[in-house]
């Protein structure tokens, strides 16, 4: 498989790519992560996502002046949903803790927008959806999980693979990795095609 361009500095989609034995090399950018209000949840993570990738590829005409240019970039953007309002990153630790517990004893959905973007111009997109279901969550459990594992930089403030996903998801409906933050089986066969 050739080397593609993970446009993300997260070190849980690194982490993956390395497991399954995808060869890539980190070039990332800020992006701005708004959306038209009129796309679904799903249209979301995608538009998301393809202005990381676009923003990449920007960079690496302007920074490495199109030495990368042929190779694929890989983007994507986990969003987490429940009850139609879509939880990002939280800003602080009192957005950490009702973020979970906005989602205890319920079920939420995971979304992660995925574009690849090949030198060509040709692009593939895709939406995978993760149904999450968490036990109830105390007050104390909330503070405790946030302070010990400040998931400022995680869509709906947790991670699925810390104690929070040990001790508090009774269930999942999907892909786990695709909670991680890469739905791996899919974007491996679309790397193959």
């Amino acid at each position: 498989m050739q080397e593609i361009i993970l446009a993300s500095h997260s070190p849980r989609r690194k982490e993956l790519l390395e497991k399954v034995g995808i060869p890539f090399i980190v070039v990332a950018k800020a992006t701005d992560e708004s959306f038209p209000t009129s796309l679904t949840k799903n249209e979301i993570a995608i538009h998301i996502a393809r202005n990381k990738a676009l923003a990449v590829k920007e960079k690496i005409t302007a920074d490495f002046h199109g030495e990368l240019n042929h190779k694929t970039i890989l983007a994507a953007d986990t969003i987490v949903v429940v009850d139609e309002t879509i939880l990002g990153k939280p800003a602080n630790r009192a957005e950490a803790i009702r973020m979970i517990l906005s989602l205890s004893n319920r079920m939420h959905q995971v979304i992660t927008g995925v574009v690849l973007l090949s030198g060509d111009g040709t692009e593939m997109s895709l939406a995978e959806v993760t149904n999450v279901y968490f036990n109830l969550i105390t007050e104390e459990e909330a503070n405790y999980y946030v302070d010990n594992y400040q998931p400022y930089d995680k869509a709906g403030g947790y991670a699925i693979q810390e104690w929070i996903g040990y001790v508090g998801i009774k269930a999942i409906e999907g892909d786990y990795y695709n909670v991680m933050g890469l739905p791996l089986n899919k974007i491996y066969g679309l790397l193959c095609k």
